[in-house]
């Protein structure tokens, strides 16, 4: 009995260390993996992994965008100076001719 008792903890261990997952039925035959009958779950995975492609995507339009706002804000402070430069040289002709 203890020896039993010693082994079924032993295997318990083993499980642990393979994070829950058991390679060996108690009984120390292997383990016979069977047909559940939820494959429905792998077209989950791939709806799952469609919309992550969707948002990546989406999210790297965004980036996109937020770089052309910046080149745009920069680009409004060049113009803002240049028609600045060409009011104060129309005003410097009016008033000094």
């Amino acid at each position: 009995m203890k020896r039993q008792k010693e082994y079924y903890n032993m295997v318990g261990y083993v499980c642990d260390s393979e994070y829950g997952i058991p390679t060996r039925c108690p009984c120390g035959s292997t383990i016979i993996d069977e047909d559940d009958g939820l494959h429905y779950r792998h077209f989950w995975v791939f709806g799952v992994q469609e919309e992550i492609e969707r948002l990546t995507k989406r999210v790297e339009e965004a980036e996109q965008v937020i770089k052309l706002v910046v080149n745009l804000n920069k680009q409004i402070e060049t113009l803002e100076v240049q028609i600045l430069t060409v009011k104060v040289a129309d005003l410097e002709k009016v008033c000094f001719e």
